[in-house]
């Protein structure tokens, strides 16, 4: 006797599969939005009053120190989290890991908004200050680990890049709010010598709104967010005796970890270029913008990017995402470099017209991130999925992260303006040699 379920029915399971897909989309969307918050919190907001912490007539070079542990402590929990909350999310499920996640960051971001300064109880107050970033950069790190391939595994197939395009545009979204934050925290509290309201208390409050964001964020996903279905059906309903990094550095996993590390170091040296060198050391230090000029700059190309990210996801997704990195690392290689080394060494450029540079520079140059998401969770099975994602998108940062040491080397042998070019040209050739060694996954079924 046959059997068929009613067309009543069938509606309602789809309803069903389609809010859940919505809800899960959403939720990585607003993990990466508020990851991003977190992240960039004492680049925009602690920064001017990091003296806070530390003892007064610090010598240049060692106030420099103590100001580069608070960001280089994040960055090297951030692989550590990546891994963690990696295996938790194909052990036990990328819903589990999230919400973890999400929750610490969120109380460690509370903690710091609490801190007591120098005065109060000496040099502890730094410490606690780098201890509390480097937890923080663990549970940073898991953030996404689960969010996003829990995102990529409900997303339909045909619709996979413009949804990683999506998530990842959290990150410039985020950009512009806590400048805007900070602009209005400096407004209403100003920043003036050591006992000034900023300086005391000010800096408290977009702390404070990271760690509600956060808190508002686990909520949502116990309460709105559910597994993802593919991880049940299949890792999830078997028992597992190994852990998933034994799975995945061998064999097929291995050599595509491999692969998807060696093309994320390029692009990592590239992104690092644009979001961290650019602002300081080519607007500020090279250009001799002011505060406003360079906020103003970065405010529009973040804005623009916003948009590209998610326009490089759809693209990815009509040519392949192979094809878009290999097509894209030599334009960012040449062209990229081109405008870079433009905007270094060109003396007389008008203000509209740096912005302009800065603007295309950006979107040339970060576009693979609008299509990075989805290819690193089509290249790995599901039983290790979040963690091939994690520690493949994370672990590769961390040689680029010393882009600094690497110019201030190829300063000795030409001139330092001429540096940010070379580096983008290394990358581009990087990422474009780690593409090549990787097959296309745009048709690949989970």
């Amino acid at each position: 006797m046959s059997t068929y379920a009613p067309a009543s029915s069938v509606a309602e399971t789809d309803q069903s599969i389609e809010k859940k897909r919505r809800n899960a989309i959403k939720g990585a969307f607003f993990s990466e939005y508020i990851d991003m918050f977190d992240i960039y919190l004492p680049v925009v907001v602690l920064s001017p009053v990091l003296f806070f912490f530390q003892p007064a007539q610090l010598s240049p070079g060692m106030a420099a120190i103590l100001a580069s542990l608070v960001f280089i402590t994040t960055l090297l929990g951030r692989p550590i989290g990546a891994l963690l909350f990696g295996m938790i999310a194909d052990k036990t499920g990328r819903r589990m890991a999230s919400i973890y996640s999400v929750s610490g960051f969120g109380v460690v971001t509370l903690l710091i908004a609490l801190l007591p300064g120098y005065e109060t109880i000496g040099i502890a107050s730094y410490w606690a200050l780098v201890l509390l970033r480097f937890v923080d950069g663990i549970f940073l790190g898991g953030g996404y680990t689960g969010a996003m391939p829990l995102a990529i595994e409900y997303s339909k197939k045909h619709q996979r890049g413009f949804v990683g395009g999506l998530i990842i545009a959290g990150f410039p979204l985020a950009y512009v709010s806590i400048n805007l934050v900070a602009m209005l925290m400096f407004i209403l509290f100003p920043l003036d010598g050591p006992g000034s309201p900023y300086v005391q208390w000010g800096w408290r409050i977009p702390f404070v709104i990271g760690a509600v964001l956060a808190g508002v964020l686990a909520l949502y996903y116990v309460y709105a967010v559910s597994e993802s279905e593919i991880w049940e059906s299949e890792a999830g309903n078997t028992p597992r005796e190994k852990l998933p990094l034994t799975d995945l550095l061998k064999g097929k996993s291995g050599r595509n970890l491999l692969q998807v590390l060696l093309m994320m170091t390029g692009f990592w040296l590239t992104q690092n270029v644009i979001t961290i060198f650019l602002p300081t050391g080519l607007l500020r230090n090279i250009l001799h913008l002011s505060g406003m000029e360079v906020t103003g700059t970065l405010l529009i190309a973040y804005s623009v990017l916003f948009f590209s990210y998610i326009g490089s996801g759809m693209i990815g997704q009509k040519i392949g995402r192979r094809r878009f990195f290999i097509t894209l690392g030599p334009v960012i290689a040449t062209v990229g470099a081109a405008i870079m080394y433009v905007l270094a060494n060109v003396q007389g450029l008008s203000l509209p017209v740096i912005m302009t540079l800065v603007c295309v520079l950006s979107v040339l140059v970060t576009a693979p991130w609008g299509v990075i998401v989805t290819y690193i969770n089509e290249r790995f099975v599901t039983d290790v999925r979040a963690t091939g994602f994690g520690v493949g998108f994370s672990l590769s940062v961390i040689i680029p992260s010393f882009y600094a040491f690497y110019m201030a080397w190829l300063g000795e042998f030409m001139p330092f303006s001429v540096t940010p070019a070379v580096l983008l040209v290394v990358g581009g050739v990087i990422a474009t040699i780690g593409a090549h060694m990787g097959p296309e996954t745009k048709d690949v079924d989970f």
